[in-house]
């Protein structure tokens, strides 16, 4: 039995490459969500308009890998103290954001960010919130970087913006 796992952490295209290469992660998808728009288009949340995040939704094998080391992941791959940008990237949509499915995996975020918060020097400004609609984005951007053959973002991670 898998679980879903929904995490905002600037460029969709890396945040997805990461989760990707995670043993017990079994799909990967990209897309829109936390906002008041249906069914938006890249251009649509690109216009600041929706409201939407940038988003990642991860479905994994909890017997293979726990929730929490998912946050940890999120955590360790894109700085979580600035507020609507990661690197370069700038806007809403790039927010961090960790969007719930279970009771469990709220209590589970909040510890992360406290954990993450403990090493930081400015706030986390990370949200967490419950998962709401998640609006698949267009085909183009699903798994972009194995389509290239390449496995690293251009910016937003750490391990790639330095």
């Amino acid at each position: 039995m898998t679980e879903r796992a929904t995490f905002a952490a600037g460029c969709f295209w890396g945040v997805e490459s990461e989760f990707r290469r995670i043993p017990g992660v079994t799909a990967t998808r990209v897309g829109y969500t936390g906002g008041h728009s249906e069914d938006p288009s890249y251009e649509d949340v690109c216009s600041h308009t929706t409201g939407h995040a940038e988003a990642v939704e991860v479905e994994f094998d909890p017997g293979q890998v726990a929730y929490r080391e998912l946050l940890d992941v999120f955590f360790a791959n894109h700085d979580p103290t600035q507020l609507n940008r990661q690197g370069p990237d700038v806007g809403d949509q790039y927010r961090s954001a960790v969007f719930f499915h279970l009771a469990e995996q709220e209590e589970a975020a909040t510890e992360a960010k406290a954990r993450a918060q403990a090493h930081e020097q400015r706030p986390v400004v990370t949200v967490i919130e419950p998962a709401p609609v998640f609006y698949e984005a267009e085909d183009y951007h699903q798994q972009f970087f194995e389509k290239r053959g390449r496995t690293a973002c251009h910016a937003g991670l750490r391990s790639a913006a330095g």
